[in-house]
């Protein structure tokens, strides 16, 4: 038995990437705030595999902590944790942005992950066979931001470091890490790209999106390596969207 952990697995890429791993033969975590939305992903995955619905807050390290003994109790092992749970901010001016939105951005984008990290790597250290894996959901923002999107693009900046670091530290316990950067899914976050989204030269543009079951194929095959194979670093983006070159 395989056994993953999804955070914001409640919609979006979290809902997808889950039932993608659910049929891929993982039993799941299913980790986010909203349980109702949870337990629909639950009931969409029903047919696929088994799952464990677990209301988690990513801002409070004792709900990140609980979440990580649930599943051992469970199941007695993890093999797969995908730190996905995000958050952006509006998008305003830099100088207009409160403390209280990059710090919520900060704790949810880059510390929880972190936490989350810390416990998975405890377990995969000490479980038997020893090892596991580690996604994180970076951003094609960390390379080429949106106007301004300062707290989001340095807290994937911030991932990004996180898994080269995670990797490395990882390799002694056969712990793998990567990282998957996604442009322009197509999921609710990003229904306002539909309407337009504004550009680095000051306009607005309609920009591409992608089916969002482009990112759990990806997923599944970052989740599926062996753990003497690694997809450190892996981007899957909507051909037409403006990034190379942002317009």
């Amino acid at each position: 038995m395989k056994v993953a952990i999804v955070t914001g697995a409640g919609s979006g890429i979290g809902r997808a990437c889950s039932l993608a791993l659910m049929k891929a033969g993982f039993s799941l975590v299913l980790a986010g705030r909203r349980k109702d939305a949870l337990e629909e992903t639950a009931k969409a995955g029903k047919d696929l595999g088994k799952s464990l619905v677990v209301p988690s807050d990513m801002t409070d390290p004792a709900s990140i902590a609980a979440l990580f003994a649930k599943t051992i109790e469970v199941f007695g092992r993890l093999d797969v944790l995908f730190n996905n749970a995000g958050v952006g901010t509006p998008p305003v001016p830099l100088e207009d942005l409160s403390l209280e939105q990059w710090q919520t951005t900060v704790n949810t984008n880059l510390t929880a992950p972190f936490l989350c990290t810390q416990h998975a790597f405890r377990i995969m250290k000490n479980q038997t066979p020893q090892g596991g894996r580690i996604i994180n959901n970076g951003s094609i923002s960390a390379y080429a931001p949106r106007p301004f999107s300062s707290p989001y693009t340095a807290t994937k900046h911030g991932i990004s470091g996180l898994t080269r670091a995670t990797a490395l530290d990882g390799r002694a316990y056969n712990i793998a890490c990567g990282q998957i950067d996604v442009g322009n899914a197509a999921t609710e976050m990003t229904e306002r790209m539909a309407g337009g989204v504004l550009q680095p030269r000051g306009d607005k543009m309609v920009e591409p999106r992608m089916d969002v079951q482009n990112v759990a194929d990806a997923i599944v095959f970052m989740a599926t390596r062996s753990l003497d194979a690694n997809a450190l670093f892996l981007n899957i983006m909507a051909t037409q969207m403006p990034f190379v070159g942002r317009g």
